[in-house]
């Protein structure tokens, strides 16, 4: 409930929550590493894909703990 104004503010704005960001970046890190060309860039593409999902895992969870989701 306490994000109710804040997001309808950030939609009216036509500004996304910063979590639609994160899942925006989540999918191109996915599809870069569906694209890379080689072992080395996987590696470091999935290091990042995993730590953006941690991240927006946390936020999540966050939000659900505080009873704001």
């Amino acid at each position: 409930m306490e994000f109710r104004l804040p997001f309808k503010i950030l939609k009216n704005a036509s500004v996304p929550p910063p979590e639609v960001e994160l899942f925006h970046r989540r999918a191109a890190l996915r599809e870069a590493l569906a694209q890379a060309p080689s072992p080395e860039q996987r590696a470091v593409l999935q290091r990042q894909l995993a730590e953006l999902e941690q991240a927006l895992a946390l936020r999540l969870e966050g939000m659900r703990a505080s009873g704001r989701v």
